[in-house]
């Protein structure tokens, strides 16, 4: 298992309830902050309005880049739900980190809407490795 990634309670309850909001479709988002900290939670648009793909609206994107860039901050993690299955990567999600591999890979599954899970991924060379979620 590769390195925690530490989260304030507050940022995972968010993300939770994003993936409610947006369900039946996934929802998607971006946390950043500095020094492996998140400052911030941006819960994006999911352009696709898909139940089983996601992609952040390209003009939110950009704006996030861009105050993440004046900030000074780190891209730190991208968080999206699976509706209907586990919280692990797909082949798709396993596809689209590529280009990402020091960037924490969310999944909140509403497999069991009672019981959301949270999983956090690191995804290098194709390679899967969860890593702990520590709250703090």
């Amino acid at each position: 298992m590769s390195e925690p990634l530490r989260l304030e309670r507050h940022y995972l309850e968010e993300m939770v309830a994003h993936a409610r909001r947006d369900d039946p479709n996934e929802c998607c988002g971006i946390l950043a902050g500095a020094g492996g900290r998140v400052a911030r939670l941006w819960a994006a648009t999911n352009s696709e309005h898909s139940p089983v793909r996601y992609n952040v609206e390209p003009k939110e994107l950009l704006g996030i880049y861009r105050e993440i860039e004046n900030r000074g901050w780190d891209f730190l993690a991208v968080y999206h739900s699976h509706t209907h299955s586990p919280a692990y990567p797909s082949p798709t999600d396993i596809r689209l980190a590529e280009p990402w591999p020091h960037t924490y890979f969310i999944i909140i599954s509403l497999q069991d809407h009672a019981n959301p899970q949270a999983k956090a991924f690191r995804i290098v060379n194709g390679q899967v490795n969860e890593t702990a979620i520590e709250i703090v």
